[in-house]
């Protein structure tokens, strides 16, 4: 009974009593008295008995791990590093023109340019050498060099580009390339394991693991108009150098191009984003058969669903994009669709955001047909959109032809819209090689003249015209250089 009211004087001293209890069953021997002190014991004993032992399981495989090992294989070789190096002429007359003002004037031209080297990742899509990369690799660039994981260099030429979805197209020449195949963007989920493939920091064949953090993110990189931008986020860890790289998932299918990151310091920080692959092929596709990107258009004025807006069309949920307007004459309008009408779906792909719609319409050519599912005044819709270029027609646009013109000595090249709309122009003609006459010696090919005696110049027979035009000894001519640098300057015939 005296232990008994021991037991009762201070939690404190209960609690001392039984931590030391828990310390004898380390040590002690089985007892079989009947006292209470030991029936408390056996007690505790019983517990720490059947407690469950700790593990780290953390880093322990089991059947649903993801193996990253075969897509990392599949990848590495058809991940290639690249070099770009680009000529940053001065700012001057003097500085840009060179021999050409010697040649016209008798002046001495003095060269003083910077040479800047830039680096980025590319993708191998086929075994004869096509790789894909993003435009802003690119762009500007005078040589292009690319580095295979075996360590083989190549010279590459580019093919085309496409500012407005950040892509471009580039060759090496040879055979039996290791390439990736795509996979259906479309069919990418939230959660999903990726692995991203490229040369951060001109580190290369570097991979890195993540999720599908979310799908179409507009993130406003590319500029305003018709720029298109609907990225994959993920969390796979991408830095400098990783542009143009790829995003695959465990089958080592490509399903995306790494193209940006969010980051205050220039360095990862979390999130990084890739154009989605079937943007990519389509993209490329026109490339290799046009020479020019073929852009589709829905015909509608598009915005953001609310509550309002769903109310007003009947919906009892938030979804789908709602038609603000579908323009006179426009595919839309043609196939039936009217303002008030919400998209909910595009050839069976679900729309809930208009970077969705965007992204979903960007994977069609003028003249595909797509199938738009709408809710009108509650009900489900149906309808057969044909769609249709920029100026409303079917028709495709082509690179223009190169042509040469012996007043200027030149092979120039009809410029592309999407060229004209990067450089803020409405006309012009490529310098794409210099033969004989007046810019022998002179550093301007790459160099876009976009008027010649105060008149646009887009063809051969504009060109032409423009130069009988002239009643005086002097031929003005202006322009602009592919670094958006403009000119004017004048030379005697």
């Amino acid at each position: 009974m005296m232990f008994e009211r021991k037991m009762k004087l201070t939690p404190s001293k209960a609690v001392m009593v039984a931590v030391a209890m828990i310390f004898m069953t380390a040590c002690a021997e089985k007892t079989t008295s009947n006292d209470v002190a030991t029936n408390e014991q056996t007690t505790v004993i019983e517990q720490v008995q059947s407690a469950p032992k700790v593990q780290r399981t953390a880093f322990l495989p089991t059947e649903n791990t993801p193996d990253f090992v075969d897509a990392a294989e599949a990848s590495v070789n058809a991940v290639v590093h690249i070099k770009t190096t680009i000529i940053q002429k001065s700012s001057s007359y003097n500085d840009f023109f060179g021999a050409f003002l010697e040649h016209l004037y008798g002046i001495p031209g003095q060269s003083q340019s910077n040479t800047m080297v830039a680096y980025g990742s590319g993708v191998v899509l086929s075994p004869d050498g096509y790789i894909v990369t993003n435009n802003h690799v690119v762009e500007g660039a005078d040589e292009v060099e690319v580095t295979f994981n075996n360590k083989v260099v190549s010279k590459a030429t580019i093919v085309g580009t496409d500012p407005s979805s950040d892509l471009a197209l580039i060759k090496v020449e040879g055979s039996d390339f290791d390439y990736l195949v795509f996979g259906d963007s479309d069919k990418v989920k939230v959660g999903e394991w990726v692995l991203a493939v490229g040369n951060p920091f001109n580190l290369t064949s570097t991979v890195t693991a993540g999720i599908v953090s979310a799908k179409a993110r507009n993130i406003g990189i590319l500029g305003e108009g018709s720029n298109v931008e609907s990225f994959i986020q993920t969390d796979a860890a991408v830095n400098r150098g990783n542009s143009g790289g790829a995003l695959v998932n465990t089958r080592g299918e490509l399903i995306g191009i790494n193209a940006a990151i969010a980051s205050h310091t220039g360095s990862y920080e979390g999130y990084s984003f890739a154009i989605p692959s079937n943007i990519v092929r389509k993209v490329v596709d026109d490339l290799l058969m046009y020479g020019e990107t073929q852009r589709a258009y829905l015909g509608v004025q598009i915005r953001e669903m609310d509550a309002n807006l769903a109310e007003e069309a009947g919906m009892h949920d938030i979804k789908g994009v709602y038609v603000a307007e579908a323009s006179k004459d426009g595919a839309a309008e043609k196939a039936g669709i009217k303002s008030g009408d919400v998209i909910v779906d595009i050839n069976g792909t679900g729309v809930n955001t208009t970077t969705q719609l965007m992204e979903a319409i960007r994977q069609y050519r003028p003249g595909d047909e797509v199938n738009v599912k709408v809710i009108r005044n509650g009900n489900e819709r149906y309808f057969t959109v044909g769609l249709l270029n920029e100026v409303g027609s079917t028709e495709v646009v082509k690179r223009g032809e190169s042509f040469f013109n012996d007043t200027f000595g030149l092979m120039l090249q009809p410029i592309s819209q999407s060229e004209m709309k990067s450089l803020h122009v409405n006309s012009g003609l490529k310098i794409v090689e210099i033969r004989q006459g007046p810019f022998q010696g002179a550093n301007v090919e790459g160099f876009i003249i976009t008027d010649v005696n105060g008149k646009s110049v887009n063809t051969k027979n504009d060109l032409e015209k423009a130069i009988a035009s002239n009643r005086g000894r002097k031929t003005y001519i202006g322009g602009v250089y592919p670094n958006g640098m403009r000119m004017n300057f004048e030379y005697y015939n």
